[in-house]
């Protein structure tokens, strides 16, 4: 039982042996702890404001990046549009280029058409005229041999002639 009841002189020296400790710690330990413990404390509010500072930094060129994309987007849809633009232009002065050229292949055609109707034609009245010819000479060569036969068509010839 002498353990569980302590001897005065036993508190004393354990008192004083503890109250010494405490003074050696006070003295020699304890500044050393606070200040590793105040350095400690000191480099993680560095590393914290760092980190806000990094935080900020990123949140502004997050920003950053999304103006840029905006303006990309932008610029890209303004660049689609003139390209579509252009190409119905295009287009559209093809069409009328070739709308031209077309009437302009017509009108040549129809021209070259008319031409050939009247060489056609003129050919034609060339045959019918050389064959009339050919034909009023036969007929007059048999007609003219008889005198009579000679003035009757003499007379109607001058009645078609007053007709006309």
């Amino acid at each position: 039982m002498e353990l569980v009841t302590p001897s005065i002189g036993l508190v004393f020296w354990t008192s004083i042996a503890f109250i010494c400790l405490l003074i050696l710690l006070r003295k020699f330990a304890w500044k050393p702890i606070l200040g590793a413990i105040h350095e400690r404390e000191q480099s993680i509010d560095e590393a914290l404001n760092k980190a806000e500072l990094a935080k900020q930094e990123m949140a502004r060129l997050t920003s950053q990046n999304q103006d840029l994309m905006q303006q990309a987007r932008a610029e890209r849809d303004e660049i689609l549009k003139e390209a579509k633009t252009l190409k119905d232009g295009i287009l559209n002065e093809a069409k009328k280029q070739a709308q031209v050229e077309g009437a302009k292949l017509i009108e040549k055609a129809k021209i070259e058409i008319e031409n050939q109707k009247k060489a056609a034609l003129a050919e034609v009245k060339d045959q019918v005229s050389s064959l009339s010819l050919e034909i009023a000479e036969r007929v007059l060569r048999t007609q003219l041999d008889d005198k009579a036969k000679q003035e009757t068509l003499v007379a109607n010839l001058l009645k078609d002639v007053e007709l006309n």
